[in-house]
């Protein structure tokens, strides 16, 4: 089976109106977005499509035009109130209003106050909300049903905005995308707003590189300002294969270096603290260094946010001067614990669960250790018998 994915690539950052022009560019029917946008009930308000070129790149700039006496600062709860007194589809509501919540919940804390008593100044004006509403009601009217996104490149210098002169990222934009992968290309002002980051953070299902599909179409969704870079934001949409149930992907970071002057006692150690973080892995192996020297390469597997962390305890705890990291993509099955009678007493064992089977059932090997100890008896008898007494349970199940 496949599903509809859509991938977004934020090379020079990403806007409400530029994730709104690449849908459009993308095949998204004008007609059918300012359909939805109506069921709002706000009045005042225009939608356009103009064809554009950024940087020698053709694409479609979303035209949203507000009357000038009609922009009201809001709180949150008028915000809420307009989208779920409007006709728009039960997903596209609960998913706008996510994307608010998370952007007065930025918004809050940046101003050391509480989310009901944030004015959204810019982001709260209808221009703003119909940014927010249309790219999700666009990505619902598409059939999209898996986002990915690129790294953010956020920009660099200041931005004048309501609250005087901010750096950039601007302080709620950097609230957004904690968590996510970020950078900045030295590109001079805001490429990613805080407006294209709660949209796309909220909405993602994950970042880092193009995931495998199948291309059916592109688009370019133009920002309005001109920029050394072309300031677009490309998004790829096709088919993808649906592992669904069966196993899911997800983004690893992978950190390694090669070491060849260290006392062999210390690696017990330093294996000792990277698991403190809870990384996914580390492992060692022997290899070859120039000069013919034996060394040890370190590999830890974790997640892409830990990479710093892990990065310090590399450079404090060994004698390593530098370090490789890069971005992997990897499958995962479901796992489940269940727990199997012995003649020892009760043991862990971890499965595997490929669609509806359970697989690779391995007994825990604490357990088994814990209980090899307690009844003096050989660990390698209490793996045996938890593994037999699991396949026995499986094979009931089965049935």
């Amino acid at each position: 089976m496949t599903m509809k994915m859509a991938y977004f690539d934020c090379f020079a950052g990403a806007s409400g109106d530029m994730i709104l022009g690449a849908l459009l560019d993308a095949g998204l029917d004008l007609s059918v977005l300012r359909s939805e946008l109506n069921t709002l009930g706000l009045s005042y308000w225009t939608l356009d499509r103009q064809d554009v070129v950024k940087g020698g790149i053709g694409g479609s700039q979303a035209m949203v035009r507000v009357d000038d006496g009609h922009h009201h600062h809001r709180h949150l709860s008028d915000i809420t109130a307009i989208i779920e007194k409007s006709g728009l589809d039960p997903a596209v509501k609960r998913d706008s209003v996510r994307i608010f919540n998370r952007l007065a919940q930025a918004e809050a804390k940046v101003h050391n106050t509480t989310v009901d008593q944030i004015h959204f100044h810019e982001v709260g004006a209808m221009d703003a909300i119909l940014d927010v509403v249309g790219g999700v009601a666009g990505i619902h009217a598409l059939g999209i049903e898996r986002i990915v996104c690129s790294p953010l490149n956020v920009g660099s210098g200041t931005i004048d905005c309501a609250h005087g002169t901010l750096p950039v990222p601007a302080p709620a934009t950097a609230e957004l995308v904690r968590g996510c992968p970020i950078y900045s290309s030295g590109v001079d002002g805001e490429l990613l707003t805080p407006t294209g980051a709660a949209i796309l953070t909220t909405l993602a299902d994950d970042f880092g590189p193009m995931p495998s599909m199948t291309v059916d179409c592109i688009g370019f969704g133009a920002g309005s300002a001109d920029r050394a870079i072309a300031n677009m934001l490309r998004v790829f949409i096709g088919s993808a294969a649906e592992h669904g149930k069966a196993f899911a992907m997800e983004q690893t970071a992978t950190v390694e270096t090669t070491i060849d002057d260290m006392n062999p006692q210390i690696y017990e150690h330093l294996m000792e603290r990277v698991l403190s973080l809870g990384v996914l892995d580390i492992f060692m192996q022997p290899v070859q260094m120039k000069k013919n020297r034996n060394g040890t390469l370190v590999t830890i597997l974790c997640r892409p946010e830990r990479v710093t962390a892990v990065a310090d305890i590399l450079f404090r705890e060994t004698t390593t001067i530098g370090l490789r990291w890069r971005l992997d993509n990897r499958f995962t099955l479901q796992r489940e614990f269940i727990t199997v009678k012995t003649r020892f007493g009760p043991i862990r064992c971890k499965a595997a669960i490929l669609g509806d089977e359970r697989i690779n059932l391995t007994p825990e090997y604490d357990d088994c250790r814990r209980v090899a100890l307690a009844h003096n008896v050989p660990l390698k008898a209490v793996l045996e018998e938890a593994g037999c007494q699991a396949l026995a349970m499986a094979s009931r199940q089965a049935r």
